[in-house]
């Protein structure tokens, strides 16, 4: 059995390169380790996703996958003009759709467990969590494909293949979750009047619905509004001093009694992050119950299923991209993503987050995607620095990335 093009990971940048690469004729497996696609919306829950430039470039993905989400009511674009508010439930459906569409192989509960270099093409053997699923056809024996694409967000594929990796530097992660049964309306009217800064607090109506966004950090080099009401929550032993470190929250598309936190965001080494997330987020819910107008009557309605990892491994590839190349806007011959997204580094230290707003559009070239010999990385573990990747790991960038990939392996098979 031969593909074209197998890709290790269903999340963000892995379903834009699958369904762009089936859309232009090639072949394409698609490998997933959970029940469903989406990754970082879907499993993390990681809602909206964030505003970038609008010279963005390779967003026929994206495009798509809001008409669709719209559709159905999961996708609203908010006040400020972003696009990405989108319903992570209705977003599992959507994306089954567009692999369909695409002719795009998916496998569920599935993943590569030994991957082989024969010259050309690589060769894998693919193991599954649910034999109910599939027969021994695909599972039992080895399948080659000619371009073979880590989208697992830990780089999981380069590991095995041995591959260089740059430094491992972290970010705090978050275990994010849904509050619903919200009256809406009565908190956005407190926050509204309590919060006058709007590059933090807004709301807006979007179809006779309300939706809005508020936030709150323990850094003291902002005054937020929210700060008497976390410290009155401290006092009473409601919360610690460190679920305070990080708050935000945003309407969900299409549910107008839901709010997704981002947040609590784990600034300790924890033994279980998932233990200690689920404890967080029931403090943080009696908190918003306690001294949020609206949420008397709120309840925990989704925590997410995988952690919010900012950061993790990044590989070595055939470009190293830098902060001084996106600071800078350094031009390339062959860019795949465009943005001006800010360089957004968190700390669990009070005032040591960044959040460096960039002063001009920058380009990611196809370079930071090749790893060697038809293998590539997309997604938060491609070929940056540091700080140029705390900027690039956002959801759209991840599409565009995905989609910028398949647009070169779909014109590379017909050359070679």
């Amino acid at each position: 059995m031969n593909y074209d093009v197998i890709i290790a990971g269903g999340g963000t940048a892995g379903c834009a390169c699958a369904y762009i690469a089936g859309k232009l004729g090639l072949k394409v497996l698609l490998v997933e380790k959970n029940s469903f696609l989406g990754g970082t919306i879907t499993s993390s829950l990681v809602i909206p996703a964030m505003k970038t430039s609008d010279n963005a470039i390779n967003i026929e993905f994206f495009n798509k996958l809001y008409s669709e989400l719209e559709l159905l009511g999961g996708a609203i674009t908010y006040c400020d003009g972003n696009k990405g508010w989108f319903n992570p439930e209705l977003t599992k459906i959507v994306l089954d759709k567009l692999m369909q569409e695409a002719n795009v192989e998916v496998l569920f509960e599935s993943y590569i467990t030994k991957t082989e270099k024969n010259l050309l093409p690589y060769t894998v053997t693919i193991e599954s969590n649910n034999l109910y699923l599939y027969d021994n056809n695909i599972l039992s024996h080895p399948i080659d494909t000619k371009y073979l694409v880590d989208a697992t967000g830990d780089a999981i594929i380069c590991k095995n293949l041995n591959c260089e990796f740059l430094e491992n530097k972290s970010q705090p992660i978050n275990l994010r979750f849904i509050i619903s049964g919200v009256n809406v309306q009565e908190f956005s009217n407190w926050i509204m009047e309590l919060d006058k800064d709007r590059d933090v607090t807004t709301s807006c109506t979007v179809d006779n619905k309300i939706y809005l966004s508020t936030a709150y950090t323990w850094d003291k080099s902002k005054n937020w509004a929210l700060r008497s009401v976390f410290e009155q929550g401290i006092t009473d032993g409601i919360i610690t001093e460190e679920d305070s470190n990080y708050f935000q929250m945003f309407s969900v598309a299409g549910t107008p009694d839901s709010i997704a936190f981002n947040c609590p965001r784990l600034v300790k080494n924890c033994k279980n992050p998932y233990i200690e997330g689920r404890a967080a987020i029931l403090r943080l819910s009696n908190f918003c119950k306690k001294y949020l107008p609206g949420f008397k009557n709120a309840y925990i309605s989704s925590i997410a299923s995988s952690l919010g990892i900012r950061v993790y491994n990044r590989v070595k590839g055939k470009y190293v991209y830098t902060v001084d190349d996106l600071r800078t806007g350094k031009q390339f011959d062959n860019p795949v993503v465009v943005s001006n997204y800010p360089i957004d580094v968190h700390s669990g230290k009070k005032d040591g987050s960044t959040l460096e707003q960039v002063n001009r559009e920058y380009q990611l070239p196809l370079e930071s995607l090749m790893v060697k010999d038809n293998l590539f990385v997309i997604g938060r573990c491609i070929s940056a620095d540091f700080e140029s990747q705390a900027a690039l790991r956002i959801i759209p960038s991840c599409f565009s990335m995905g989609e910028g990939l398949a647009r070169y392996l779909a014109k590379d098979s017909v050359c070679g």
